[in-house]
């Protein structure tokens, strides 16, 4: 589920994972699902569906689920305050975002269910 990639010209200082967990984005007083394309310690891309796209105009908070293969344990939860650094039209229904991680904390360890 994650790998490490390159990309040519790449800018970006951190190391980037590929990787697809739900978030939540709380913003303007609601819970909207996404999922991320891939992250670093300090951004990342999501999707989220167009209609909700147009609410993430600057800084934000989200909630995304680390996988084991993440955090060498268990599920964690992450709470993230993020800027949007730009959002581009995927599709007819899905936006995606990019944006910066301005600060996290850890908000509990949960066991997997299997």
């Amino acid at each position: 589920m994650t790998e490490q990639f390159a990309v040519p010209n790449e800018r970006r200082e951190n190391q980037r994972f590929k990787l697809s967990v739900p978030l939540t984005v709380m913003v303007e007083g609601r819970e909207v699902s996404a999922y991320t394309r891939d992250m670093s310690n300090r951004g990342v891309f999501f999707y989220l569906a167009i209609a909700d796209g147009t609410l993430l105009d600057r800084e934000f908070e989200f909630v995304a689920e680390l996988p084991p293969e993440i955090t060498l344990s268990t599920y964690c939860h992450i709470r993230c305050r993020g800027r949007t650094v730009r959002t581009e039209e995927i599709s007819i229904n899905l936006t995606g975002v990019a944006a910066e991680i301005l600060n996290y904390s850890i908000l509990r360890e949960s066991a997997s269910t299997a």
